[in-house]
C-alpha cells in the first residue's frame, strides 16, 4: 500500500478531497470498499444517540445486511475478490513455532522463502557491519529477536545465497531426465484428479467461497478456514489448467 500511495503521488493523482498526499489508510479503505463492485454493506455504522445524532462504527452490535447489485459497478468483481484474497494471504505468511505470526514482505526475491533448517524460523535480510566491513547478509530471526528458541544457524552472505540458487537452477535444468520424469508423473496425477474436479466445478465453488469471504470480512467474522480453502482451490484450478494445456 505504501508503493501504491507513492505511485499515485508520483503520477500527480489527487485524492477525493483534492489533496496531493495519499495515506496508506486511504488505500486500504479503497481496496476493501465493496461499493466499487456495485454492492453495498448496510449498517456499517449505527446511531447511539438520536438527540445528538451520534454514530459509531458497527463492530457486530447491530445486524448488517449485504446487498449485491445495489448500483452500477466500476470494477470487475473477480478482480476485487482476488484483491481480498491477497489481503488475507499477506496478513499472515508464516506462523512460528512460538505462535508469532510473520507478516508479508516483498522487498526482496528471497524474502520469506529462506527457512532455517534448525529452528524453522525465516531468514531476514540485514545490512551487516563487521569491524568496518559492510555487507548484506541473511540471518535467522531467532538470532535477531527473542523467539524462545535457541538457534545456531550461521549467517549467510547474500552473494553466497545468490550463487547457490543459480547453481541449483542450473543443476535442475542440466539434468532434464530427472525433472521431466517427475513432471510427467505430476501431469498424470493432475489429469486423474481433474476428472473428479473439473475446472467449471472449481470456479463455481470459488465464487461461492469468495462471496462468503467478503461477507465475513466485512462483518468482522473469522474467515481463516474459507481463505485456506480458496487458496487450495486456486492451486487446484491452476494445476487443472496446466494439465489440460499440456495434454492437448
Amino acid at each position: 500500500m505504501d508503493r501504491i500511495a507513492k505511485g499515485l503521488e508520483a503520477d500527480g493523482i489527487l485524492t477525493g478531497a483534492g489533496k496531493t498526499k495519499w495515506w496508506t489508510s486511504t488505500i486500504n479503505k479503497i481496496l476493501r470498499n465493496e461499493k466499487y463492485i456495485g454492492d453495498a454493506l448496510l449498517q456499517k455504522t449505527y446511531t447511539t444517540d438520536f438527540l445528538n445524532k451520534t454514530r459509531v462504527k458497527n463492530n457486530g452490535i447491530v445486524p448488517q445486511c449485504y446487498v449485491e447489485g445495489n448500483h452500477e459497478a466500476i470494477i470487475p468483481k473477480d478482480i476485487f475478490l482476488r484483491v481480498q484474497e491477497e489481503l488475507v494471504r499477506r496478513r499472515v505468511v508464516k506462523t512460528s513455532a512460538n505462535g508469532k505470526k510473520r507478516s508479508y514482505s516483498c522487498n526482496h526475491c528471497f524474502a520469506q522463502i529462506v527457512i532455517c533448517g534448525e529452528c524453522g524460523e525465516m531468514f531476514r535480510r540485514i545490512h551487516w557491519n563487521n569491524r568496518g566491513c559492510k555487507s548484506v547478509v541473511w540471518r535467522c530471526i531467532s538470532r535477531l529477536e527473542p523467539t524462545g528458541q535457541e538457534c545456531h544457524a550461521r549467517i549467510v552472505n547474500e552473494m553466497v545465497l545468490e550463487n547457490v540458487v543459480v547453481q541449483a537452477i542450473n543443476t535442475l535444468l542440466g539434468d532434464k531426465s530427472t525433472y521431466q520424469a517427475q513432471l510427467q508423473q505430476n501431469i498424470a496425477k493432475v489429469i486423474r484428479s481433474a476428472q473428479q474436479n473439473t475446472a467449471d466445478g472449481i470456479n463455481e465453488r470459488l465464487q461461492r467461497l469468495q462471496k462468503e469471504l467478503l461477507k465475513k470480512a466485512n462483518s468482522k467474522e473469522a474467515y481463516g478456514e474459507i481463505a485456506d480453502e480458496i487458496f487450495k482451490l486456486r492451486e487446484q484450478h491452476e494445476k487443472c489448467t496446466v494439465a489440460f494445456v499440456l495434454w492437448t
